[in-house]
């Protein structure tokens, strides 16, 4: 019973959405062809590993200050993580930029020295004053003085966008009916020279896994790829009083670890009691 109710509770679709103003759908946003067995737009977004792709480094955005820059300006000496997101999302970007700081504030390594950390809106829309305040937060948050310059929060045109979200294979798409970004969860790793090495998934990462990511990277070497389970969440809708896959994929993870914790449990209690009967019966036998 409790296995099948496990199995119900992993078989949830792999996709997410956000909540964002009313933009028009970016063309060609690296939607690609729908995935069998999805419908919509479900079927339109994702993100492909495209281990050992290079990613144009020619691609014009404006950093955090209002400076125009080149992608390639931040390749070229150390690995660089990657993070296409967009700042005024309410909640899945902001958990995976939170989820990037979690997971380097307990690493030896420091940003800007071995590596940086380059975040793209997906959202042509914003502009660097956005961007600013994004990377006061993350800096401050990382509590580490004198690596505000290895963080860079930038914006862009969406052409630009659209050919990095190719790239990295970032299939996203804007719904007009719901007013919301549909896109996948997750970062990638680059070598100095801008290829892609490896890909992370979800809102959370290991510092460990992340670490030996960046020296695989650093070495110019590229990672294996990786189990493909996108991160399911919707927003809280107050037109209805509903909450979405945001909340139902929380209640699931619960309930899964809630589960494999009683299984464990089970586990452990019915070979003690055995030991336990074993052990009376050895006894009654000698006596």
């Amino acid at each position: 019973m409790a296995i099948g109710v496990l199995a119900a509770m992993l078989a949830a679709p792999n996709a997410l959405a956000q909540t964002a103003p009313g933009y028009g759908t970016a063309p060609g946003s690296g939607a690609g062809q729908p995935s069998s067995g999805k419908p919509g737009i479900l079927g339109k977004i994702g993100i492909d590993q495209k281990l050992n792709q290079q990613v144009p480094l020619d691609l014009v955005f404006t950093d955090e200050s209002g400076r125009e820059v080149k992608l390639g300006d931040y390749f070229g000496r150390r690995p660089v993580v990657l993070a296409l997101v967009y700042y005024e999302c309410p909640m899945l970007c902001t958990q995976v930029l939170n989820g990037v700081a979690t997971a380097l504030s307990v690493m030896e390594f420091n940003v800007g020295r071995e590596f940086d950390v380059v975040a793209v809106s997906i959202n042509p829309r914003e502009g660097p004053q956005l961007a600013s305040q994004k990377k006061q937060a993350y800096v401050d948050r990382y509590k580490r003085p004198g690596t505000e310059a290895g963080w860079h929060f930038l914006t862009g045109k969406q052409e630009s966008i659209t050919r990095l979200a190719d790239a990295v294979g970032f299939r996203y798409e804007f719904d007009k009916e719901t007013g919301q970004f549909a896109h996948g969860a997750g970062i990638e790793v680059l070598t100095p020279k801008g290829v892609i090495s490896k890909y992370f998934y979800g809102i959370e990462y290991s510092s460990r896994d992340l670490k030996f990511g960046l020296i695989e990277a650093s070495e110019e070497r590229i990672g294996r790829a990786i189990d493909h389970v996108l991160l399911l969440c919707y927003h809280y809708d107050p037109a209805t009083g509903q909450y979405g896959a945001a909340a139902l994929t929380l209640v699931r993870t619960g309930a899964v670890a809630t589960i494999v914790a009683f299984l464990s449990f089970l586990f452990v209690s019915l070979r003690r009691e055995r030991a336990s009967q074993r052990e009376a019966a050895v006894t009654a036998h000698r006596t």
